[in-house]
């Protein structure tokens, strides 16, 4: 690693595919199955090797699109840290998100590449309210990637949220839940305001009679009333 990549894009994609078959590693393949990380193909190369291999490649959209096309989980992750999202269309990001079929590649590509693109907030929206598990875990990814990386966003951007976070606490499928509660803790530790709004949502899951929206409820409460937030809050 650390040698910067040059040639043709199929140039580049064949020295990738080069690097990733040397550093691939059988046991690693073995020990993601414990995490959940599920892949029908993979390498087993880390995401940190993943990372020093797309500083060395560059942004590169069409290399990207290739990368994406091989179907191995390092290929699909490494094609989300080096396309370029200005170039990514709505059209792109819905053929992408069908083929997440894990947590790892979900997030990966949602916070490396599609909470980049101008097209985030709406594809929150959308995907919020997607029958498919991932899709609709991808949504409240973006939601609770938006809330650290955006710092310009209005708190309204936010308060839109709430209302999709509240609807979707019904769904008890472990990963669209942790999602949903990763989206909420993260809007409400954006500031104070969004914190107190945060809070009264939280309180209102608490009395849910359904043991997923109890459970989102409970453990952001939890976190957003906690003594560190509120410190750092109230700076």
């Amino acid at each position: 690693m650390g040698t910067v990549l040059v040639g043709t894009t199929e140039e580049i994609f064949d020295e990738i595919i080069t690097k990733l078959e040397e550093l691939s590693d059988p046991e690693a393949i073995e020990g993601m199955a414990t995490f959940w990380i599920t892949p029908e193909k993979c390498y087993g190369v880390s995401i940190p090797e993943l990372r020093h291999l797309a500083k060395d490649t560059g942004k590169d959209h069409k290399l990207a699109l290739m990368l994406w096309d091989t179907g191995y989980r390092e290929t699909m992750i490494l094609a989300s840290m080096v396309d370029d999202p200005k170039q990514v269309t709505e059209k792109q990001m819905e053929a992408w998100v069908r083929d997440f079929d894990y947590w790892e590649i979900c997030d990966q590509c949602c916070m490396n590449l599609f909470q980049k693109t101008p097209h985030s907030y709406r594809k929150a929206i959308e995907w919020s309210s997607r029958k498919e598990e991932f899709v609709k875990r991808s949504g409240f990814v973006l939601m609770a990637r938006m809330a650290v990386a955006d710092k310009k966003a209005d708190d309204s951007v936010f308060e839109d949220f709430f209302p999709l976070i509240e609807r979707e606490s019904k769904d008890a499928r472990n990963f669209v839940k942790k999602a949903v509660n990763w989206a909420l803790r993260q809007i409400g530790k954006r500031n104070i305001e969004l914190n107190k709004k945060a809070i009264e949502v939280s309180q209102r899951l608490t009395g849910s009679n359904l043991a997923s929206a109890r459970w989102i409820g409970t453990d952001a409460l939890k976190e957003l009333t906690s003594e560190a937030v509120q410190k750092r809050l109230h700076k």
